[in-house]
């Protein structure tokens, strides 16, 4: 595929090829969206609103995409078993994470009803903390933040939500507001 630009920095091949479970099973794995004609705005949108402005912050070689689109093959990936460890490859939740953006299933009905795109990204140096409190001071229009710690990558999403949900992990590793209330406030202020 010909390379593709999404916003200033990132191509589409970044966004499709960055997740470990692609790096171990790259020759099985078609990264690529099929409804590119959807979801490729959709990305696009992604890295104007959210990521470009995060990138001109904190810079370039920083920045480090961990998680980008999830295609139907690496869906099917991360919900396997790694023959070596037993472990899962990932975890994927793809009526609500957006990582899939566009992409419809075999009846034609898209995988996240939510539409939009997302990603998972660390700032090399930067807390997490730091990182969210930077994006809700600015005000950039996100649908979904996720902060799962200070050392862990941060998940954002854009989409015609637009509905400015923040949320952390328990100890259960269920979503919570409880904690980052003054986050939930400043996000509210939009």
């Amino acid at each position: 595929m010909k390379e593709v630009k999404l916003g200033k920095y990132l191509t589409l091949e970044d966004f499709c090829t960055c997740t470990q479970t692609y790096q171990k099973y790259a020759g099985k794995i078609n990264p690529f969206p099929e409804n590119l004609e959807e979801t490729v705005p959709a990305l696009r949108e992604l890295n104007q609103f959210i990521l470009d402005p995060i990138i001109d912050q904190f810079g370039f070689d920083s920045f480090r995409l961990t998680y980008g689109f999830c295609s139907k093959d690496l869906k099917r990936y991360l919900e396997q078993k790694d023959p070596e460890t037993g472990q899962k490859n990932g975890r994927v939740a793809p009526a609500l994470d957006q990582h899939m953006a566009h992409e419809v299933n075999k009846n034609g009905k898209y995988y996240c009803q939510r539409l939009g795109a997302a990603c998972d990204f660390l700032i090399v140096g930067r807390s997490s903390r730091q990182v969210v409190e930077w994006v809700l001071a600015q005000r950039l229009p996100f649908d979904s933040l996720y902060y799962y710690g200070d050392d862990r990558p941060v998940h954002v999403s854009y989409g015609p939500q637009h509905k400015r949900d923040i949320r952390t992990f328990n100890a259960q590793n269920l979503p919570t507001q409880k904690g980052i209330e003054e986050w939930v406030k400043l996000a509210k202020q939009f």
